[in-house]
């Protein structure tokens, strides 16, 4: 992997949750000439043959690694899982053409980027895997806005890694092509303007068809649809009529979702 250097500098400190066992662990590298960084929360200790899920959660454009954490809180949704909460360094977007918040590459090879973030997510799935007891078969990417878009390009450029996708009002940049298929739950909102509904639908649209889940949609719930998929990899959307939220739900649909879908 290249300009991949693990720095051994590993604070560890215990995370307050609802579970008093899990550890918050910050975790540092340098990549590609950048100091990287994420938080890190294991599950409690469990015998060595139990082998664990693997959840990286990315921030949206301008957050961060803590506020995500307390966001998305996964650990406390699911907390058998190994979480990842890494951090962004300054990256252009739509809404920020000069790159002054934080934020993800959309695309591989991005023009002044490379694959800096795509380098990171190789950096970190190492260490997790030379640290932890990871399920290989059990990997995940979830986000929210930017960090969605990220997502969406882990599934193109490193599908062959992950189980599933977590996508919150994101969107799949127009130079990428979903190679493999995946299961995703997809949230979004309708009345979304920092990243248009139209688009999101697009995208959601683009997956269906990687995912061979082209047939009509079975009714969940209220804001609910599910694609059955003929490679095992189906496709749920929930459509809130908010706008470009992380709605408090999500995190606990996300869960159940992965919790459902394994590489197959």
């Amino acid at each position: 992997m290249k300009g991949l250097f693990l720095i051994a500098s590993i604070l560890v400190m215990f995370a307050c949750t609802s579970q008093p066992a899990a550890a918050q662990t910050t975790m540092t590298w340098t990549v590609d000439g950048e100091n990287r960084a994420a938080l890190v929360y294991q599950p409690a200790p469990t015998t060595s043959a139990i082998k664990h899920p693997l959840v990286f959660a990315f921030h949206g454009h301008g957050g961060n690694m803590q506020g995500t954490s307390q966001l998305m809180h996964i650990q406390t949704v699911w907390p058998e899982a190994i979480v990842v909460y890494p951090q962004g360094l300054n990256r252009p977007s739509t809404h920020d053409p000069q790159g002054t918040r934080s934020g993800w590459q959309m695309e591989a090879n991005q023009a002044n980027i490379g694959n800096k973030d795509l380098d990171f997510f190789d950096a970190m799935l190492a260490t997790m895997q030379q640290n932890y007891s990871v399920d290989s078969a059990r990997i995940y990417a979830t986000r929210f806005s930017n960090g969605a878009g990220f997502s969406y390009l882990l599934w193109a450029e490193r599908g062959k890694t992950l189980a599933a996708i977590g996508a919150c009002a994101g969107r799949l940049a127009p130079a990428e092509h979903l190679s493999v298929p995946r299961a995703l739950v997809a949230i979004a909102g309708q009345a979304d303007t920092t990243n248009p509904f139209a688009v999101q639908q697009q995208t959601i649209e683009i997956a269906r068809q990687a995912d061979s889940a082209t047939v009509a949609g079975q009714t969940c719930g209220p804001i609910c649809q599910f694609y059955v998929s003929s490679t095992q990899t189906p496709v749920k959307t929930l459509i809130h009529p908010g706008g470009h939220v992380y709605p408090p739900w999500a995190p606990a649909q996300i869960v159940k979702f992965f919790k459902a879908h394994k590489q197959v």
